[in-house]
């Protein structure tokens, strides 16, 4: 499948707001090599997994070596997770949050 395929089918599913459980959140992370410069480049993305409401949350990541938003496996990989989870619902953060070391 190619990227812009897949980021399009993540977005649609993103926009659909929460439509109950199973739930997805994607999280891209990156490293700032500045504190006051903002971080570009997203080399991991976090998937959280939520069975049920208060369940505890299971995590999987990818790394990547260039921007994982724009990395045609790592985004195929998440539509397949979403789509075998059979998730109701699916969460991006917004931007790109600073890798904690």
């Amino acid at each position: 499948m190619n990227l812009d395929k897949s980021t399009k089918r993540i977005a649609k599913r993103v926009k659909k707001g929460f439509q109950g459980y199973p739930q997805i959140t994607i999280t891209y992370l990156g490293e700032s090599v500045d504190s006051a410069e903002s971080v570009k480049c997203a080399n991991e993305v976090v998937l959280g997994f939520i069975l049920e409401e208060g369940a505890p949350v299971q995590e999987q990541r990818f790394a990547s070596e260039g921007d994982a938003r724009f990395d045609e496996t790592i985004q195929t990989t998440l539509l397949k997770v979403i789509e075998r989870t059979e998730a109701k619902t699916v969460v991006e953060v917004a931007g790109v949050a600073v890798k904690k070391v």
